[in-house]
């Protein structure tokens, strides 16, 4: 596919996603007042302030001037209000959004690293007992729910050996910086970016693996063997490197499923994350946030697979000749 097309296909995807995410609680039945912000927010709210947001929202306008509205505010940052936080949706999300990153790309650098390491060794090593090993392990625990390696980690790790914090992102009531302040980021992140890395392991170890296989049969690793390289230099510099190609193309559907897994290890750990602030919105029945949430998640996914098409394309010849 050529990259105008690809591109097109990315803006599509992303206007599809605005339309639904602007139609949903507008096409469901009742007043659609009530399905953008809830029934507990609507009661507390005076007449006033009601019909200032409808007209603020266009609600009481045909649908085409509502959508107008509608991606007016988008433009301007505004995903709306949230009345159980007292706070703008934009600014809520903003404040949960740097650690959702720094879980999801911590997980993500640990899993590429460590996946393509595994690869390359069980591909190098095929048919051996240690490439069985390392296969049976990675694909057993990765087959778990990724909710379910984080309570197996907080029992034993947190509860029971007290290695580290039960959750949260920081100390309670401390006063750190610098240094300090680091070492207490890391250890708090630790344990769910370790969860999380795990249930993306399996994948990138198997897809170095089959890309590690065919590049071995192939006549410049032949040719580098010939010359008498040594086998680690072979193994990495060669074989490897070529390995990572199809790794970094599926990068951004990477990215979307550690960002799917993280919801749910945010929640076990109490991680002030985005899927801990989901699971606030639901339990508040929050619309506007579930919204503002949903949709800050479909976009960046969607902007992490362009990036990572962009990078594949710069990085592999044969993409560029497509």
């Amino acid at each position: 596919m050529k990259q105008r097309e690809k591109l097109f296909t990315y803006v599509a995807t992303l206007l599809f996603i605005i339309i639904l995410n602007f139609l949903l609680p507008r096409l469901m039945p009742g007043d659609p007042f009530l399905a953008i912000y809830g029934e507990e927010a609507a009661l507390t709210l005076s007449a006033e302030t009601k019909q200032e947001l409808i007209a603020q929202m266009s609600l009481d306008k045909p649908l085409w001037i509502q959508f107008g509205a509608y991606l007016h505010s988008l433009f301007r940052g505004d995903l709306g209000y949230s009345y159980a936080l007292n706070a703008p949706v934009s600014s809520v999300i903003a404040g949960v959004l740097p650690w959702s990153a720094l879980l999801v790309g911590s997980a993500l650098i640990l899993s590429t690293l460590l996946g393509f390491v595994l690869g390359v060794e069980s591909g190098w090593r095929k048919g051996s007992r240690s490439e069985k090993l390392i296969l049976f392990s990675i694909i057993g625990i990765s087959g778990l729910p990724s909710f379910l390696i984080g309570v197996i980690f907080l029992l034993f790790f947190a509860a029971q050996l007290d290695w580290f914090p039960l959750g949260g992102a920081l100390t309670p009531y401390s006063d750190f910086t610098g240094l300090t302040l680091l070492q207490d980021i890391l250890k708090h992140l630790f344990l769910p970016a370790m969860a999380l890395s795990l249930t993306q392991l399996s994948e990138i170890l198997l897809l170095t693996r089959a890309s590690m296989l065919t590049n071995l049969s192939s006549p410049y690793v032949h040719t580098a063997a010939a010359k008498g390289l040594k086998p680690l230099g072979i193994r990495y510099r060669h074989a490897g490197r070529n390995s990572l190609l199809p790794v970094s193309a599926r990068l951004g559907v990477s990215v979307g499923s550690a960002l799917a897994g993280s919801l749910f290890i945010e929640i076990v750990f109490a991680y002030p994350g985005m899927g801990d602030l989901l699971h606030q919105a639901l339990l508040n029945r929050d619309y506007p946030l579930l919204q503002g949430i949903f949709l800050t998640i479909a976009v960046t996914i969607i902007l992490a697979n362009f990036l990572a098409d962009k990078i594949a394309w710069r990085i592999d010849p044969r993409m560029r000749e497509e």
